[in-house]
């Protein structure tokens, strides 16, 4: 199953490719879009995080870009999970994208593709406890507190940042319930 093209009532969500390289560097070069993403990235940096999301896209999951009418927005991801039937949500925006409500936009659409076109049986998502407008979208569009944790994961957190961590999921029956 390949990645669809996914429309929202203003985003047209693409498929990653290489081609979205500028947009890549674009989002990383950002001091606070990159706050809790393991700080900022150089242009080659943001080409192997690039390669990397590219090469990790199977079942119909992976990343995409959207896109407004007046152009790039930010990227979603809906990537497969540890466990078989999982997959993690995340979101990355353009800061003057940010509090109009496109994260939650985008991020309700993949949760019903994921649960609806792909079958999965949770999505989950996880951020910084320091990331309160993150954790907001999450809540926002149904996801539930599951955790606080300390994450081991040295690809996340720049070194020395704070290590502390949420996790919010939903599975496929409380989605059906509600949807």
């Amino acid at each position: 199953m390949s990645q669809p093209i996914l429309r929202t009532e203003r985003l047209r969500l693409v498929p990653l490719s290489a081609g979205h390289l500028e947009h890549e560097a674009e989002l990383s070069a950002d001091p606070e879009v990159m706050r809790y993403l393991g700080g900022v990235r150089t242009r080659e940096q943001s080409a192997e995080a690039l390669r990397k999301l590219l090469a990790d896209t199977r079942l119909g999951l992976g990343c995409w870009a959207g896109f407004l009418e007046a152009g790039f927005a930010g990227y979603w991801a809906l990537r497969p999970g540890e466990t078989p039937g999982e997959a993690e949500l995340g979101y990355r925006l353009l800061r003057k994208h940010w509090r109009k409500g496109l994260a939650k936009e985008g991020s309700f659409e993949l949760l019903r593709y994921g649960f609806r076109d792909v079958g999965l049986d949770r999505i989950f998502a996880g951020t910084a406890t320091g990331n309160k407008a993150s954790q907001a979208v999450m809540a926002a569009i149904g996801l539930r507190h599951i955790r606080d944790f300390v994450s081991d994961d040295p690809g996340y957190f720049a070194p020395g940042d704070d290590r502390h961590a949420v996790e919010y999921a939903l599975d496929r029956a409380e989605w059906l319930a509600r949807d």
